[in-house]
């Protein structure tokens, strides 16, 4: 696409090019540093039975090392989303990955569940920045054709870290024991560090905003457009203003606040749901009378169901809006929910309920970060991801801690699936609240 004149509307310019090479490989490497976010954070999980073994603690002694990790998750979420809005998604981005790397190949090296606690803690910190800065990364060198499937692509890579991890770790423990999955999830997400030191954009809108560094956004739009003409007095056009004062202040701010309370509130939910399923459903299944393999099984259709699910509504969504895709989604997984916990039903549909759940409740967290990415304007777009996964990961921490006291309370199955179906209800009833058409940056399909 030749540009005349000495304007170029950088958004314009993405949306009229097909995706070439260069945003496919930014694409890449942050969805391998995703991939890699999803193997570190259930690294701990996998690893757990063969500390217990060689340690000689009791399962409850890492209940709060599990707590340690979601904990840093929400800090880092918190904190360092507001810092990439300031001074940039790339610089975080690396950090960050380069971050948690190192603190995963110092994890081997403790001895008791009071350093691992910390260390794991640490870790967060850094785990919690990635996710909202690959997806904001993903999102502004997307055409608005297809974003929300590029951008669910990209998230989709946690899950399928999560699922790699287990069949790694199933290889490794054995073989060359637990800390070798730590020294695995530490090596390569730093040769992935490496790698996005030297090849990884920033993104354009956020330079033209803050007006640095113009030179490489010239550069970068050769690479997507080599019959672009740019000289010394091309302007660039972002159609957003630069946001003043506090970050999170203004997520509240020009007509913002009602939507970003529907998100923090989704995100609540959805996460609560997400993490009691995938915490508990195994153990659920097996004291419920299926096999050891079985359950396994139990939990692995639950990512599998994820994982497909976030490839269908992605596009979708691009095809319609997120308001019709996710409100019968929610509506969906509130009936597979309750009737997982449903007795004496056969093995296959009980497996079938459990890929429907994972389908919506999995599948659908990719498109709630998605919707987020897309509502909020580029000086607010990690922070208003990072702040409503930030809330999120305080459901990921109650999720867990409910059904651990709802089994001590010893109800019964049916009666624990049908109150954790009430999260995917209020779920819907949030998307059903979203005004269509609503925005906090320009358009968006809500």
């Amino acid at each position: 696409m030749s540009t005349a004149g000495t304007t170029i509307d950088i958004p314009d310019l993405i949306n009229h090019n097909k995706i070439g090479s260069f945003q496919i490989g930014m694409l890449i490497l942050c969805g391998l540093c995703v991939i890699m976010d999803g193997f570190d954070v259930q690294a701990m999980g996998y690893v757990a039975p063969a500390i217990i073994a060689d340690w000689h603690v009791s399962k409850a002694n890492l209940g709060p090392v599990f707590g340690a990790g979601l904990l840093g998750m929400l800090v880092g979420s918190l904190v360092f989303s507001i810092t990439a809005d300031k001074f940039g998604r790339r610089p975080v981005l690396i950090g960050s990955t380069i971050f948690f790397s190192l603190c995963m190949l110092v994890t081997p090296l403790a001895t008791t569940i009071e350093q691992l606690q910390l260390i794991r803690f640490i870790t967060g910190l850094g785990l919690g920045a990635v996710m909202p800065n690959a997806m904001a990364l993903a999102g502004e060198y997307s055409p608005l054709r297809k974003k929300v499937t590029l951008m669910m692509l990209v998230s989709c890579g946690f899950t399928l870290g999560a699922v790699l991890g287990g069949l790694l770790s199933a290889a490794l423990i054995p073989a060359f024991g637990w800390q070798s999955v730590f020294y695995v999830g530490g090596v390569v997400p730093l040769a992935i560090g490496v790698l996005m030191f030297f090849l990884l954009p920033e993104s354009m809108q956020f330079l033209v905003l803050k007006k640095k560094n113009l030179h490489k956004v010239a550069q970068w739009l050769r690479r997507i457009d080599p019959s672009v003409t740019i000289t010394a007095d091309t302007q660039y056009v972002v159609h957003e203003k630069e946001t003043r004062g506090a970050p999170v202040l203004a997520l509240f701010r020009e007509g913002r606040a009602k939507m970003t309370v529907l998100l923090w509130v989704i995100n609540f939910m959805n996460l609560l749901n997400l993490y009691f399923l995938s915490n508990w459903l195994p153990t659920i299944a097996k004291e419920a009378g299926l096999s050891t393999a079985n359950a396994v099984l139990a939990g692995t259709a639950l990512q599998v169901g994820g994982t497909i699910g976030t490839l269908v509504m992605g596009q979708l969504i691009d095809r319609s809006s997120f308001r019709r895709i996710l409100l019968p989604c929610f509506l969906v997984a509130a009936v597979a929910i309750a009737l997982i916990g449903r007795p004496d039903v056969s093995l296959a549909f009980l497996f079938i309920t459990i890929f429907i759940a994972g389908f919506c409740i999995v599948g659908g967290q990719p498109a709630v970060n998605a919707l987020a990415a897309s509502y909020y304007p580029t000086t607010l777009r990690s922070t208003g991801i990072g702040w409503s996964l930030g809330v999120g990961r305080i459901g990921s921490i109650i999720g867990p801690v409910l059904g651990g006291e709802l089994i001590r309370l010893n109800w019964p199955n049916s009666t624990i699936f049908l109150v954790v179906a009430i999260p995917a209800i209020v779920s819907a009833v949030m998307v059903f609240s979203m005004r269509a058409g609503s925005t906090g940056s320009g358009t968006v399909k809500a």
